[in-house]
C-alpha cells in the first residue's frame, strides 16, 4: 500500500508531503481511511480539532459521512487513533525496551530523540488542546510495558507516582527549553531519568 499523500490521483494530489515524514499509521490503513486520515492531517495544519467538522472533512476527503462514521465516532475519536498510533511508533522506534529497567538513561535518550524524530507531525497532531495528551498517551502505553517486564510495579504507588513525574516532568522540561542545544537536554533529561527504576 502506498501513501495517499504521495499519490498521484484525485482530490489529494496538491497536497505536498515533504513537510512532514510520513506517519506508517498511512501505509497500514484501508484505502478510505488513509484518505480520511489526510484530510484531517491537512485541516489540523490549519486549526484545532475542535473546529474541524465531519461535513467539512468529509467534503476535502471525497467520502459521505455515512462512510466516515462507520470507522470513526467522531472527530475526536479519529484525532485519538491518529495520536495513540503516532506514539505507539514512537515507542516501539526504541531498539531496546528491556533499557528502560537495565540502562534508563539510554532508554530516555532514545524516547526523546524518537520524539525528535517525528517533531513535524507531532507538532500538528498535537498542538492546542491536544498537546497534554502526547505525554499522557506515552505514559500509558510504557506503563503498560513495563507491567507486562515487571507486573509487581502495576500496584506499587512510589514506582507509579515516580514513573508519572519522570514522563511528565521530562516532557515539560523538554518541551519548555528548546532555546537550548537539543542533545544537551535530552542529555539532562537523560541524566535525571537514571534512578527511575534503582
Amino acid at each position: 500500500m502506498f501513501c495517499v499523500r504521495h499519490n498521484t490521483q484525485g482530490k489529494l494530489d496538491k497536497y505536498k508531503c515533504d513537510k512532514y515524514k510520513c506517519s506508517s499509521y498511512f501505509l497500514t490503513v484501508p484505502k478510505t481511511k488513509k484518505h480520511i486520515c489526510d484530510a484531517f492531517m491537512r485541516l489540523r495544519e490549519k486549526k484545532p480539532v475542535e473546529k474541524i467538522s465531519v461535513t467539512e472533512l468529509c467534503s476535502l476527503a471525497g467520502i459521505n459521512k455515512s462512510t466516515f462514521y462507520a470507522h470513526y465516532r467522531d472527530i475526536y475519536d479519529l484525532s485519538d487513533k491518529i495520536e495513540t498510533q503516532i506514539v505507539m511508533e514512537i515507542v516501539s522506534s526504541i531498539e531496546n525496551p528491556q533499557n528502560i529497567f537495565d540502562n534508563p538513561n539510554k532508554f530516555t535518550k532514545d524516547l526523546f530523540y524518537a520524539y525528535t524524530a517525528k517533531e513535524k507531525i507531532i507538532s500538528v497532531v498535537f498542538s492546542g488542546s491536544r498537546a497534554a495528551m502526547l505525554p499522557q498517551k506515552t505514559e500509558y502505553i510504557l506503563k503498560k510495558m513495563v507491567f507486562r517486564f515487571r507486573p509487581e510495579y502495576e500496584n506499587d504507588v512510589e514506582k507509579n507516582v515516580l514513573f508519572s513525574l519522570k514522563i511528565y516532568g521530562g516532557f515539560y522540561a523538554f518541551q519548555v527549553n528548546k532555546k537550548f542545544d537539543v542533545d544537551e537536554v535530552i542529555s539532562v533529561i537523560s541524566d535525571f531519568s537514571g534512578q527511575l527504576f534503582a
